[in-house]
């Protein structure tokens, strides 16, 4: 049984050896956990009761719900194959109800850190790439904006006038993120210093020191090393900053729905998770001031 579904894998849907192996190693895990319950079962013989108590066993064993999940999706996989080559009469594993997915609360640079990262004169030094630096950190921290978002900017995006940016986000989706003086101060300076480089005659806003579109790798290289000055967080990343952003719009009392837009989600529920790490860093104050806590 569990042959023919693997050689079903690698023949006809051509899938990866690397594929092909994770399948093999989840089946074989079932397939172990069911001849240990019984020593006669077998595969056209199992019942949902069956595949029920290896879920309840996984999780007591302190597998996570991501590993559970991957286990069960190759279980149905393995199951919806035979029951369409007639090698068994009925899918037990149709119905089979996994844990849900622990969300992960997103990483962020606190208020006081980011401060003392972009108040620091010494840190940036004079010239282009250091007030261009400075100015991309500041354009991710207080915009929120995603690196794709960044790296495409162009000269036309950004209204000095008007003080907003038009960011082009995921599946082309355009919107309109306003920014404030202090981001202004450094938007002129950097213009400044970008038109000694490259003239009017190139269209991306952030470019190198030898002109051209930046890159993505450096960018996120750069970020890195400037976060890795102020936090000793393991994650020193653009995102981190889009994360610190929304953190710290909350903590100041804007609106979910604001964020949302502000952000460029889709849905609210995406931008929610947000508001359970604004309530950890709340909880872990309170554990660390109040006495009796």
């Amino acid at each position: 049984m569990l042959q023919a579904f693997l050689d079903y894998m690698r023949y006809e849907r051509n899938a990866s050896e690397k594929t092909i192996d994770a399948y093999k190693r989840d089946l074989e895990a079932f397939e172990s956990f069911f001849k240990g319950l019984e020593s006669d079962l077998k595969w056209e013989t199992i019942d949902t009761d069956v595949a029920r108590q290896w879920v309840v066993d996984m999780m007591e064993r302190g597998h996570k719900a991501s590993s559970v999940q991957r286990r069960v999706a190759a279980l149905r996989s393995c199951y919806k194959f035979l029951l369409r080559r007639g090698l068994i009469s009925r899918d037990p594993v149709h119905l089979l109800q996994t844990p849900k997915k622990e969300r992960v609360l997103p990483s962020f640079v606190r208020e006081s850190e980011m401060d003392r990262l972009l108040d620091n004169d010494e840190e940036w030094g004079s010239g282009f790439e250091g007030c261009r630096d400075k100015l991309i950190i500041a354009m991710f921290y207080t915009t929120g904006i995603r690196l794709s978002e960044l790296i495409g900017l162009d000269m036309g995006d950004v209204s000095l006038q008007a003080l907003t940016i038009k960011v082009t986000g995921k599946g082309s989706k355009q919107r309109i993120v306003p920014f404030g003086d202090e981001l202004l101060y450094l938007i002129n300076i950097y213009i400044r210093e970008r038109e000694e480089i490259c003239g009017a005659d190139e269209s991306a806003f952030f470019i190198g020191r030898k002109g051209g579109r930046m890159r993505t790798w450096q960018v996120r290289n750069m970020v890195r090393k400037h976060l890795s000055t102020v936090t000793t967080l393991h994650k020193r990343s653009p995102h981190v900053l889009r994360h610190s952003f929304a953190t710290s719009m909350l903590n100041h009392n804007a609106d979910l729905e604001s964020v949302k837009e502000l952000l460029g989600h889709e849905r609210l529920s995406t931008t929610e998770i947000y508001t359970h790490t604004t309530f950890e860093e709340l909880r872990k104050v309170y554990r660390e001031a109040h006495p009796r806590a």
